[in-house]
């Protein structure tokens, strides 16, 4: 394990758990770890199947040739048993300086395959090991330990991505010499998105410069971050049984996942509403200092539903862009002279507007129709439109963070002459204060997704303190990416 803290495998735990899948393991921290690899070592230069070599990095390199040409064997390759397990001693035991002596597999040096080439297994580096302190200078190259480590843990089959292909015969080569427990290694195609990265390299890059807020970031492909947004674990489950497992390489694009998502949750989020860009309107022919309770299904797709009541009275919030003074002719919202229902409420034909001194619409006035409420509607009056809404008295003000695709390319880390970073979607994340939410949401648990009515999915977020509303859009509604595609 190179985990900086027993938290952050903890972290690894809660992730596997909330995914709903079993943790069978055991995160083990041995104190003899290096000790077993270090033996090993040595049992292979007893077989004369590992030497010390005094090469540079540049020699080693310029030895093992190419593809087309065979190797040049190292001038100390044929150092005695005896030699070697002396010098590797000392250099276990810090004699020598940083870098000057490397333990290298002694294999064939005309192997068609470069990693089968005499790979260093073990290199010296005076560096302080967060368990071990500063116990040893020597370490294992990741070719030598992997399949090590799998052996000394038993194992069975070790699941790698295919740039591990070419790295398999030395894994198999060292198990076989060793005769240790016969771990077997298997590749398959990491699952890769568009509109974002998967390389962990890459991410830390994003974290470290301050792309992101860190590795459970909403924007961020990963299982902490998928969760901190609001992705449901039944959806990502989905999602990864849906694209399956594949040894070629392919891209899938995120809508797939996203609309994963959209599927889940339209059966289990509770419907709610919310106003982002609040303009006021005024029932003009509503009694003043009248305010009545409204019945609203939590979820229209369960049969099952509860539901929770919001108040309705003379003065409401509407959407800014629900209303337009001269409307073009498919916009079937809120204009002067128009009729539009409100959702769960009445019928409003709309009177008159106010402009503000910025130019912008202060107040809107409408008066309703009595006999038109939701469900017990004997008006006769139609209404092409319906807009969501809230109670100017009694609605309480939120934050919502409108999270989007971290990049705006599909590809941003496969275009010629351009850094990852240059795709970076600085719209990815808008933050909208003084959102007006109805008061049912006063009591959001982090545990509940909510559909914003017309406007997404949102979920509390989970670094928020009792009591602050700040919520993240988990996804639009519809795909509104389709719409940016050439």
């Amino acid at each position: 394990p190179t985990t900086e803290s027993v938290e952050y495998v903890e972290s690894i735990k809660r992730d596997v758990q909330w995914l709903g899948y079993q943790w069978d393991g055991e995160v083990k921290y041995t104190s003899d770890y290096f000790t077993k690899l270090y033996d090993m070592a040595l049992d292979l230069i007893q077989k004369g199947l590992a030497y010390v070599d005094d090469s540079s990095t540049e020699e080693i390199s310029s030895q093992k040739g190419d593809t087309n040409t065979p190797g040049i064997e190292s001038p100390y390759r044929n150092r005695s048993v005896d030699e070697n397990l002396e010098l590797f001693k000392k250099m276990k035991a810090g004699e020598f300086e940083e870098g000057s002596k490397v333990l290298r597999a002694k294999i064939d040096m005309a192997h068609p395959n470069l990693n089968m080439r005499d790979p260093v297994i073990y290199r010296l580096k005076f560096a302080t090991h967060h368990r071990t302190g500063d116990k040893w200078c020597i370490y294992p190259m990741y070719d030598f330990a992997h399949g090590q480590s799998d052996s000394i843990e038993e194992i069975t089959h070790s699941l790698c991505t295919l740039e591990f292909e070419n790295h398999r015969p030395l894994y198999n080569w060292l198990i076989e010499k060793l005769e240790i427990y016969p771990s077997r290694q298997i590749e398959f195609s990491r699952l890769n998105l568009t509109y974002t990265i998967m390389s962990k390299r890459k991410l830390l890059k994003l974290v470290n410069d301050n792309f992101v807020e860190g590795w459970d970031d909403p924007r961020m492909p990963t299982i902490s971050g998928m969760r901190r947004r609001g992705y449901p674990a039944s959806a990502i489950r989905r999602f990864a049984h849906e694209v399956g497992v594949t040894k070629r390489i392919q891209y899938v694009d995120l809508s797939r996942l996203e609309d994963a998502v959209r599927k889940e949750l339209n059966q289990t989020a509770e419907r709610v509403m919310a106003v982002v860009d609040p303009v006021k309107l005024i029932i003009t022919n509503y009694p003043e200092g009248k305010m009545e309770m409204l019945e609203m299904v939590n979820n229209p797709e369960d049969e099952n539903s509860k539901t929770h009541e919001m108040p309705f009275g003379r003065e409401l919030y509407m959407e800014r862009a629900d209303f337009m003074v001269d409307p073009p002719k498919k916009f079937f919202r809120m204009a002067p002279g128009r009729n539009v229902r409100l959702k769960g409420a009445f019928i409003v034909h709309c009177e008159d507007y106010k402009m503000g001194d910025d130019g912008k619409v202060k107040e809107i006035y409408a008066t309703y129709y009595p006999e038109s409420r939701s469900g017990q509607d004997n008006s006769g009056i139609k209404a092409k439109g319906t807009l969501h809404w809230v109670s100017a008295e009694s609605a309480v003000d939120g934050t919502v963070i409108q999270y989007d695709r971290l990049f705006s390319e599909e590809f941003p880390d496969q275009q010629e002459g351009k850094e990852f970073t240059d795709f970076y979607n600085h719209e990815s994340k808008k933050i909208v204060q003084e959102v007006k939410l109805e008061p049912y949401l006063k009591n959001a648990e982090k545990s509940i997704s909510y559909q914003f009515l017309r406007l997404g999915y949102f979920c509390l977020d989970d670094r928020v303190e009792k009591g602050e509303l700040i919520f993240n859009r988990t996804v639009s509604l519809r795909d509104q990416w389709k719409k940016k595609k050439p």
